[in-house]
């Protein structure tokens, strides 16, 4: 027995079948969401730092007298006289501080990566690590205290305070922490969650660097020209380490010496050696 033709077999002939998203669509869709979540990530930590920064440059540049004669002070107290108070503020603020990295780890288990592992964060290997940071921070240690000094005297540069916190037991575990939860934040995110997504959306090695060490240097703005420009040229440092170790635990070990010893040296030496300056 024959089957009717209802005209519908010459109609399905013609039906139109959209074609799949190509490729490329895909791709420019990864790249959209790589530019919003780094957005993101940055407004929420060293991002909005650096617009902190500009504003305090832009205040200290109108403010009568030179930028010397002015002081930035990098741990100070919270509840001045009132001691637990005042810890409970600090350890509140350097374990909020981290939190931007913690979501760094998030986003990139993820996409299926192993966490900060991805950016060579574990401890896997503390012996190559800790070498490679001691080596890092001596040799920029030295040469960014004599770039301050001279960017001081010449007027480029506020008087850089790294801590006035009262003579309490819990001075100098705070500023240690302190360091070290700088250079979590800073390395992690501006250093090795930037590169990578910078190398993510295409950009070029040159200019990923570019990015990366100006944002450095701009959030250090607050110091002035000369917090700028030192901060900027360590950026550059890190950034070729970085590329040429694949890991940024050698670059937060570094970075949490140069800090710890910024800060408690001040903490020992400040009012008792001429060299050293002082508000």
């Amino acid at each position: 027995m024959g089957v009717a033709d209802n005209g519908t077999a010459g109609r399905e002939s013609h039906v139109r079948v959209e074609p799949e998203p190509v490729a490329e669509d895909r791709r420019e869709d990864r790249r959209a969401y790589l530019r919003t979540e780094t957005l993101l990530v940055l407004a929420l930590s060293l991002g909005a730092s650096a617009v902190s920064a500009l504003i305090s440059f832009i205040g200290s540049l109108t403010k009568p007298g030179g930028l010397k004669d002015q002081a930035a002070t990098l741990n100070g107290s919270y509840a001045p006289g009132r001691p637990w108070l005042d810890l409970a503020w600090q350890l509140f603020g350097i374990a909020t501080a981290l939190v931007p990295v913690l979501l760094v780890a998030h986003l990139l288990t993820r996409e299926g990566a192993p966490g900060l592992r991805a950016l060579g964060f574990d401890r896997t290997r503390p012996g190559p690590d800790l070498g490679r940071g001691v080596l890092v921070a001596a040799g920029i240690g030295s040469a960014g205290l004599a770039f301050y000094l001279a960017s001081r005297a010449a007027g480029f540069n506020l008087t850089v305070v790294p801590e006035a916190l009262p003579d309490v037991w819990w001075k100098f575990p705070v500023l240690i922490l302190s360091a070290v939860q700088n250079a979590v934040v800073e390395e992690v995110i501006v250093l090795a969650y930037l590169l990578r997504r910078l190398d993510g959306l295409g950009w070029s090695p040159t200019a990923a660097l570019l990015a990366s060490s100006v944002l450095r240097g701009s959030y250090h703005l607050y110091q002035g020209v000369g917090g700028f420009v030192g901060n900027m040229v360590m950026g550059v440092v890190f950034v070729l380490a970085y590329r040429r170790w694949g890991r940024v635990a050698p670059l937060v070990v570094a970075h949490a010496l140069l800090d710890i010893v910024a800060f408690g040296g001040y903490a020992l030496l400040a009012g008792h050696v001429s060299w050293l300056p002082t508000p």
